[in-house]
């Protein structure tokens, strides 16, 4: 072969080898991007942290955290980079300041290469569902579960407070929780139904709620849930709505189908909150809702 064409074929040849370590570097390097964990934070209250759900996060004992919380069921799930930073009785205030002593503000671990927040936050707010419960629960024992004592004595005090207070805090916490995490995609959860929509009369053993208060309680846990899908809407939070999905599953219903546990007779030691199949519904509709599956 005359020495101009061996030339020619070994320059096509070199050509065709820098193509094709090139395609296969682009290949690799994208197969990594689109196999690398998302980096993933878990903020929020009780709800968020799993309180009462064995096995117990002993690495903060104050927050009574679970390992079987539904932050770390997606973890588990995805394959994610957990950072969980939940705390049982957290308030949107706790987001920036210092719940206990030692533990930081909440919003202190997000980053820029933050991925993903998940928070359920709100219900601590004004006190509002320890509130709501005493109040309304305390008043059906005197009542004999009968009547709308709670209701009758407050009228749309809890309400009133979630609009003017847990609503403007809701959105500054999202806000504040987006300036840190800029890259992030922003997940807030509802809360599940802890009472059904009517009086179950086998339940006032286990949720001693007037049988007239039963539809108040759920409404102010309506309410609740509807300020911060608004507050989610409004800062471009994505809101994952529990209203369908755990109906039929209240602290009323049978062990086993129930995703919240009573006040009496439940089987955690946190009642009013979600068991481990709660945790574990909460992750798998957050999960859908976001298109993790």
């Amino acid at each position: 072969m005359p020495r101009s064409g061996l030339r020619s074929v070994m320059l096509a040849s070199t050509t065709a080898l820098a193509v094709s370590l090139t395609g296969a570097t682009a290949t690799a390097a994208h197969a990594t991007t689109a196999t690398k964990p998302l980096n993933y934070v878990a903020l929020g209250d009780s709800y968020s942290a799993g309180s009462g759900v064995l096995p117990v996060d002993t690495g903060n004992l104050l927050c009574l955290r679970s390992k079987a919380n539904y932050p770390n069921v997606i973890a588990d799930r995805t394959g994610a980079r957990l950072t969980d930073v939940t705390c049982g009785a957290a308030q949107t205030k706790h987001f920036t300041q210092s719940q206990y002593l030692g533990v930081a503000p909440q919003l202190n671990v997000l980053k820029a290469d933050t991925d993903l927040v998940t928070l359920t936050i709100g219900g601590n707010d004004n006190n509002t569902f320890i509130n709501a419960i005493l109040a309304c629960g305390s008043a059906g024992l005197l009542s004999g579960g009968k009547g709308s004592p709670c209701k009758d004595w407050n009228g749309s005090t809890f309400s009133d407070q979630i609009e003017s207070n847990t609503y403007p805090a809701l959105k500054a916490a999202l806000k504040a929780v987006q300036e840190k995490a800029p890259n992030a995609r922003v997940a807030a959860l509802g809360y599940p139904w802890i009472a059904p929509p009517t009086a179950d009369p086998s339940c006032f053993a286990k949720l001693p709620i007037a049988e007239g208060d039963v539809p108040y309680v759920r409404g102010i846990q309506a309410h609740l849930n509807a300020v911060v899908k608004r507050a989610a809407e409004e800062t471009g939070a994505v809101y994952v709505d529990f209203a369908q999905v755990s109906e039929g599953h209240d602290a009323c219903k049978p062990a086993g189908t129930r995703w919240i546990e009573p006040v009496l007779f439940g089987h955690t030691t946190v009642p009013v909150h979600p068991n481990a199949l709660g945790e574990r519904r909460m992750a798998e509709h957050a999960m859908t809702t976001l298109g993790l599956n």
